[in-house]
């Protein structure tokens, strides 16, 4: 990516971002991962709505789960365009030019970070039509709408930020790809234990740490359950401060450690 030597020397993360955004979505990539979303959220709709073996599914239930589907592939496609921001440009040999340009390292990552989560933002925008049509008949839309997109973009910046400290510090997109996804997957992992091993304080407090769990968690009392937003609050205190640590950690290792070999170089 080539950096512009135009406009005010404050506003470099804006034009950094604004280019990142271009070849993302100019380029097809991010065309291709919206369809792919689309049409996955569409099967998922189609079974929930009208398979016979699916009809003890209630409505809240069937918005909820599409959320969870939702915040999981966003939060995933914002992560590996993330994991692509430094690596890439490194293994494809323009991150020279691109630190050579008058742009501060912070400004870069600060651009790369906006332009990933654009994927997460149009995952969410794609989303709404299919709560809309699940959800219309019991009158939480508004509410599911409204937490799917709080909790979504905690999870999002919790996990571009770790995308970008991961790929500043990989020589390849192999291992930074690959060292993001299987990140996800540990995170993700408590999803799969049985409802037995998450309850009792261990399981609880698993639940409480993991941001991906603790969100999802959430997200699900307020729509299955019928919660008010207050009675639930403490299970966004880890995706808050994931987000928060991560964020500041991927404007410190970018702005401080981006460099030609990555960390993991021999």
């Amino acid at each position: 990516m080539a950096v512009r030597e135009d406009g005010p020397r404050g506003r470099g993360w804006a034009i950094v971002c604004a280019q990142e955004v271009r070849e993302l979505w100019l380029g097809g990539r991010g065309m291709a991962l919206s369809l792919a979303f689309s049409l996955l959220l569409s099967v998922l709709a189609y079974l929930t709505a009208t398979n016979r073996a699916l009809n003890f599914l209630e409505q809240r239930e069937s918005v909820n789960l599409t959320l969870q589907v939702a915040l999981a592939v966003g939060a995933m496609l914002a992560l590996l365009a993330a994991a692509d921001t430094v690596s890439g440009e490194r293994e494809r040999g323009t991150l020279e030019a691109l630190l050579l340009t008058p742009v501060s390292r912070f400004q870069l990552v600060g651009g790369k970070l906006g332009a990933a989560l654009t994927l997460w933002l149009a995952a969410f925008g794609i989303t709404i039509p299919y709560v809309w049509f699940l959800g219309r008949g019991v009158g939480i839309v508004g509410d599911a709408l409204a937490t799917g997109l709080l909790v979504g973009t905690l999870l999002a910046v919790f996990l571009t930020s770790l995308g970008v400290v991961i790929s500043v510090c990989s020589r390849t997109n192999r291992v930074s790809l690959s060292l993001s996804l299987f990140v996800l997957l540990a995170l993700f992992a408590p999803t799969q234990f049985p409802t037995g091993a998450q309850q009792g304080w261990a399981g609880d407090l698993l639940l409480r740490t993991n941001p991906l769990t603790a969100g999802e968690h959430y997200v699900g009392k307020i729509v299955v359950d019928g919660h008010p937003w207050s009675q639930d609050a403490a299970w966004l205190a880890s995706p808050i401060v994931a987000a928060c640590l991560f964020l500041a950690a991927a404007v410190f290792v970018g702005g401080r450690f981006v460099r030609l070999a990555g960390w993991t170089d021999p």
